[in-house]
Formats: structure tokens, C-alpha cells, sequence
């Protein structure tokens, strides 16, 4: 496995990786988490697996790339 590819993530891993570059939770609205970063606002599905879209989707608007993203999923 290369370190571009997405790996299956849930929502509170997401949580915990955008928390490492400076995201905070602001609030819970259903199964959704928005957190935000400045003016910058992420809303991530709190689901067992993230579908794919979704997650690219999420690691770009917050500025990452796919492998920066995996490596702050491993620390």
C-alpha cells in the first residue's frame, strides 16, 4: 500500500487528524461534526467509514494532501 492511497477512516479518526493542524470541534448537529479553523469550516460525517468522496473532499478543503493526511493518521 503507497501512502497516496485513501485508507478507510471513520469520522472521529478525522476528527482527530484535522484537530492536529489546528481544527477545533465548534459543535454537533445529528451525525455531523463541524469544526472550524479560523473562517474555515469543515463538516465531517460522524459515520463508522467515511465514503471516499467524502473523505478526498474533506483532506482538500483543509489543505492536506492525501499522503500528509495518512501520515498524520499514523502518529
Amino acid at each position: 500500500m503507497t501512502d497516496n492511497r485513501l485508507v478507510p477512516v471513520s469520522g472521529k479518526q478525522m476528527v482527530r487528524v484535522f484537530r492536529k493542524i489546528g481544527y477545533t470541534v465548534v459543535r454537533q448537529k445529528g451525525s455531523h461534526i463541524i469544526m472550524e479553523k479560523g473562517e474555515d469550516l469543515l463538516v465531517i460525517p460522524n459515520h463508522d467509514q467515511v465514503a471516499k468522496g467524502t473523505e478526498r473532499d474533506l483532506i482538500r478543503d483543509a489543505g492536506l494532501t492525501v499522503r500528509e493526511f495518512n501520515k498524520l493518521l499514523k502518529k
